[in-house]
């Protein structure tokens, strides 16, 4: 069988830069930081006090009319994902029953999607009462929870927050009847997706296919767990300089909501059709974090580059014809130093001059859409021969030989490096790069 060749023409992007992947780009290119005060919640109590939130908007710009209603059921990661889908079946061209009901231009039956999607946690007034209901002397009683709270709580809740319901209303909303799936792989989901969305394509099963990921992190429940794994930075000065990845004195990491899709077609569907073609997935791995303790990366971070390794030899690349580098580059110390370390011993003597450019500096850790953020990054530097500059490295790590552009530079792209990882459980690696032939 020959493997179909799996190529980008759209990008959705919701981050704190903006609602579009342009947005998105121009912010990074601009050194821009999206980072600010938590708006959504009182951070009183919370020794993180820096989000990445996502500017405002309405769900009901986003979905056809006839679609409105269904938003209801919508929690806040499902509308970050329908708004970055909208996004990008509109750059790439193709015309579904949301954009045009009239004017549809693909067969559903052979189109796919694959989404990532985080641990969803629900919005703390919508069981407001039935916890009152259930408290005894000031203290939660479970008895009383199944008995007087839980029939307080409506029977639709949890249609919001089932993490496959980013695919499912996206799939309803375009219309989309092929092979569809989600990811729950944490940090890791959006690289994921987009690397199972690939050999879908490959092996034939969907000419079109949407795939990313989406998560609201910004959650009193999601902060919590966070600052109790002193994951998240305890910084009160800028917000700006909060998230500092690789730098000697980075100390934890801001979180955030976003979403990020890309829609890649087969090579011969895309040029038959004439779409413009952005770039293409070339390789890609994937492996596990081998540490038995799981909040933090094993040293060496093994895993990491074995998913490097993967995704360089499927890509038939050699590391000194990579262009750039997105690293996961969270701004927690020993995850930072290990993953350094990982692409150092994979890159070998090219890593010193590989640019490397850490986005979470500016876009916070957004989760499952992390990945796809990333993705779409690399797919417009390559596009505009742009490699932004990192932000909040003046000074490494000790030990960290990786090459942080700290300077934007105007160059040709031709392939990008993006690595991501979650705790105890997965790590990919996807090599994107330029059109040819």
């Amino acid at each position: 069988m020959t493997t179909r060749r799996a190529v980008i023409t759209g990008l959705g992007a919701v981050s704190c830069l903006g609602l579009t992947s342009s947005q998105m780009w121009e912010g990074l290119c601009s050194g821009f930081c999206g980072i600010g005060p938590i708006k959504a919640f009182g951070t009183d109590d919370f020794p993180c006090k820096f989000a990445g939130e996502v500017p405002e908007y309405n769900i009901r710009d986003f979905v056809p009319k006839s679609y409105r209603k269904a938003t209801k059921l919508m929690c806040s990661d499902i509308e970050l994902a329908v708004i970055a889908a909208d996004e990008a079946f509109r750059m790439s061209g193709l015309v579904t029953k949301a954009i045009d009901e009239s004017k549809v231009s693909v067969e559903p039956s052979r189109m796919s999607a694959v989404i990532g999607a985080g641990l969803i946690s629900c919005e703390i007034p919508e069981l407001i009462p039935a916890i009152q209901a259930s408290v005894t002397d000031g203290e939660f009683d479970i008895h009383k929870w199944g008995r007087d709270g839980l029939p307080l709580v409506t029977p639709l809740w949890l249609l919001k927050y089932l993490p496959n319901m980013l695919a499912c209303h996206i799939g309803i909303i375009h219309d989309i009847q092929g092979p569809s799936n989600s990811v729950t792989c944490g940090e890791a989901g959006g690289h994921i997706a987009i690397i199972e969305a690939s050999e879908v394509i490959a092996r034939g099963a969907a000419d079109i296919a949407l795939a990313g990921g989406g998560e609201a992190k910004i959650n009193p429940f999601v902060m919590m767990r966070q600052c109790l794994l002193k994951r998240t930075t305890p910084a009160t000065g800028d917000p700006g300089a909060a998230c500092r990845p690789f730098a000697a004195d980075a100390d934890g990491c801001v979180f955030g909501d976003g979403a990020g899709l890309v829609v890649m077609e087969d090579y011969e569907y895309a040029k038959g059709r004439g779409a413009k073609m952005l770039a293409e997935v070339l390789g890609a791995g994937e492996s596990n974090n081998l540490n038995s303790s799981f909040e933090k990366l094993e040293p060496s971070a093994t895993g990491l580059q074995i998913a490097i390794r993967k995704a360089l030899d499927q890509a038939s690349t050699r590391p000194e014809e990579i262009d750039m580098i997105i690293p996961h580059g969270t701004g927690i110390p020993a995850d930072d130093a290990a993953e350094a370390a990982a692409i150092a011993a994979v890159l070998g003597s090219a890593v010193e001059k590989v640019p490397v450019v850490p986005t979470k500096s500016m876009l916070s850790n957004t989760g499952a859409a992390a990945g796809a953020l990333d993705v779409a990054t690399a797919v417009c530097a390559i596009r505009d021969g742009i490699i932004p500059a990192a932000k909040n490295c003046q000074k490494k790590a000790s030990g960290c030989k990786l090459n942080i552009s700290c300077e934007k530079m105007q160059k040709k792209v031709r392939r990008v490096l993006c690595c991501g990882y979650t705790y105890a459980a997965q790590t990919a690696a996807i090599v994107v790069g330029a059109v040819e032939g």
